[in-house]
């Protein structure tokens, strides 16, 4: 194995031997084999798409197959075999209709076999180690930054889907792309090209997953959430997924449960859809790097709907379920919708023994709330109540130098407002940071996701004031892990924005000659020192 997807990668370099995340070499080789399968099927998937016909069936293949391989999802190298197998199936079906030459490229109909042991096998020869001996660092670099964007935007993709909602557009995006890469293409221009296309395509496909969450649940309402526990039977359901949410908190009707949210899923407490629940009691712990820690004191069952699983304790494992395409060797795994077996664990379970000091923070500030006051705003700014705004965002992680965002907030001035989403906010979303005028200086838009909504309302502050979003009184400071956050940079690239502060380190994948020209055309550097940055931003 070989892999430098995370921010965690061993010794900033990459994991050769294990995953930090806890991922062995087996299932890391039949990952890199399943994403050489999408890349298989969207061949064929691409040529059809080129004479006017979409295959659903192999747009939600792919999205599911790159999104089973985000880090944190599965561990299970039997799910991922059975997925590489079911798309095999796939590929061979369009391969009858596609017309696309077998032998060009030679993805389009490799045979990696039908035995585990044969699948990694062959799995050698589309790894990380083999593309870059035959692309160079550089190139190999770009192809994975284009592999790890179309993996976060597939999540995104994948839970829109969940909702009802895809999009042929996207579908079509997948197809191109990865047909593009499986030629293994050494022109760097075209490479870059194409990483921000994948930009482009996400931007579509969290502008989709807005619409589902907000058409199925409303849109996020500021909602103080309750982060110390009240007594009684206990579920805690962590990840991404509202629908999973939804459909437990409807299973739970009733049966004398309350639900918890961890992590990433604080913010479904704003919509009007979910907080109607009177049983939907508040939120528990920090981000997702803490659960190992504090899952054992959680006395219930805990759901895991998507990333970020890490390897479960002893002492708490036998309470853990899985959901979705979320998978771990010897941990139970329920169904979507199919909740049973978590509801008996939560009643035989002891439950909190009494309510707990009541604290609550704030969350709900999607677009529509902030846009909502966007008259207050403005006129903040052109007082100079507020100065600046800093937006504070992405991956949280157990790696060190992350105290670095808890510094840049506590020590941004008052005369300035933050916005955060994603769960790098728990460094600092406990603190007290008080109002400018009645404006909370501390505003949560919600999940990683949710950057669409912090690009409406940086284009709509930019339309107000007669500027681009380059020209705003703005910072962009973002914490990144995970191939999510990888995609909603490629992102904010492909928008034009410039001057973004990258940390706590630097993506192993992005060489010197690529950061020259990331730095070159859109001035992103590493962060410094909270003072340091602080100070540049505010001039």
């Amino acid at each position: 194995m070989f892999c430098y997807q995370c921010e965690q990668t061993a010794f900033g370099t990459g994991c050769a031997k294990s995953g930090v995340c806890g991922k062995n070499p087996e299932t890391a080789d039949l990952q890199d084999l399943l994403v050489q399968t999408a890349m298989s099927v969207a061949c064929h998937a691409a040529r059809l798409s080129s004479a006017g016909k979409i295959d659903r069936e192999a747009g939600r293949f792919i999205i599911r197959a790159l999104f089973t391989t985000v880090t944190n999802v599965n561990f299970n190298p039997e799910t991922v075999t059975q997925w590489i197998t079911r798309g095999l199936a796939l590929r061979d079906r369009l391969a009858e209709t596609s017309g696309c030459d077998g032998a060009k490229p030679a993805a389009a109909a490799f045979d990696p076999g039908a035995t585990q042991e044969e699948m990694r096998r062959a799995a050698a020869a589309c790894g990380i180690e083999a593309r870059r001996k035959a692309l160079g660092d550089d190139r190999a670099g770009v192809f994975h930054m284009i592999v790890y964007g179309l993996k976060g935007a597939a999540a995104y993709a994948d839970h829109a889907l969940r909702l009802g909602e895809e999009d042929d557009a996207v579908y079509r995006g997948f197809f191109e792309i990865l047909a593009f890469l499986a030629a293994e293409p050494d022109d760097m221009d075209a490479l870059l090209a194409n990483a921000l296309r994948a930009g482009e395509l996400n931007l579509r496909a969290m502008e989709i997953l807005d619409a589902a969450n907000t058409g199925t649940y409303g849109h996020p309402v500021p909602t103080n959430v309750r982060v110390t526990p009240v007594g009684g039977k206990a579920i805690l359901v962590t990840g991404h997924d509202l629908k999973d949410l939804h459909d437990i908190l409807v299973a739970t009707e009733g049966k004398g449960i309350n639900i918890y949210t961890h992590g990433e899923m604080l913010p479904c407490h704003g919509y009007p859809g979910l907080k109607k629940f009177p049983h939907l009691a508040g939120n528990y712990g920090g981000a997702w790097q803490e659960q190992q820690k504090e899952f054992g004191d959680f006395p219930g069952p805990v759901l895991f709907t998507t990333n970020c699983l890490m390897p479960p304790k002893p002492e708490y494992r036998d309470r853990v379920f899985t959901t979705g395409l979320v998978s771990f060797p010897g941990v139970r795994h329920v169904e979507n919708g199919k909740f049973g077996p978590v509801i008996e664990a939560a009643l035989a379970a002891p439950g909190f023994a009494g309510d707990a000091p009541e604290k609550c923070i704030t969350v709900g500030f999607g677009r529509n709330a902030v846009l909502g006051v966007a008259d207050k705003v403005i006129a903040a700014v052109k007082s100079g109540a507020i100065r600046h705004f800093h937006l504070i965002g992405g991956c949280d992680g157990a790696k060190p130098g992350r105290n670095y965002y808890t510094e840049f907030a506590e020590k941004a001035p008052g005369d300035t407002v933050i916005l955060t989403l994603a769960c790098g906010k728990y460094r600092f979303n406990k603190l007290e940071f008080g109002d400018i005028g009645g404006i909370p200086r501390l505003l949560d838009i919600g999940q990683c996701n949710d950057s669409y909504s912090a690009v409406r309302i940086a284009v709509a502050l930019a339309e107000a004031f007669d500027t681009d979003v380059n020209s705003l009184p703005l910072s962009i400071i973002l914490s990144w892990y995970e191939q999510k956050a990888v995609c909603v940079l490629l992102t904010l690239l492909a928008l034009g924005i410039k001057n973004i502060k990258l940390g706590p380190s630097l993506p192993a994948f992005v060489s010197p000659t690529v950061l020259d020209a990331l730095v070159n055309n859109f001035n992103i550097a590493p962060i410094a020192t909270a003072d340091e940055d602080i100070k540049a931003a505010l001039g």
